[in-house]
């Protein structure tokens, strides 16, 4: 068994489309647009076979996010080295994101930094 997609609502879609492609180097497809509904949505490919689905519809609500809370937290991507966890994080910082967690090796052995990305979701980027 594998995950298939993970997928978010968002509130600008192509501003998402373009932060994933930007940072992460996403491939992304052609919108699909549902005219009856007003859904649109790109799927986000990534180089390992991971897929990330954005949505959007007028009626989606945008609930304020906590750093602490249940359900789903982060999406974490692996990046390859330590070098490239630095040089994206800086980049983020640099772009106006707000870096939570600075680049360094955790307690259980990962070397990682989180931002807080677009629309105010965590954004975990690691080796």
């Amino acid at each position: 068994m594998r995950i298939e997609h993970i997928a978010m609502y968002v509130n600008d879609l192509y501003s998402a489309r373009d932060f994933f492609v930007k940072y992460f180097g996403a491939v992304s497809n052609n919108v699909y647009y549902n005219v009856k509904t007003g859904f649109r949505s790109f799927f986000l490919s990534f180089d390992d076979g991971t897929r990330i689905e954005i949505m959007n519809k007028p009626e989606v609500k945008d609930i304020k996010k906590e750093l602490n809370q249940t359900g789903y937290i982060h999406i974490a991507f692996s990046v390859e080295s330590k070098e490239k966890v630095n040089t994206i994080t800086e980049r983020l910082k640099a772009d106006g994101y707000e870096v939570i967690s600075e680049p360094r090796t955790t307690g259980d052995g990962y070397y990682e930094s989180c931002v807080i990305g677009l629309e105010g979701n965590q954004i975990e980027i690691t080796v």
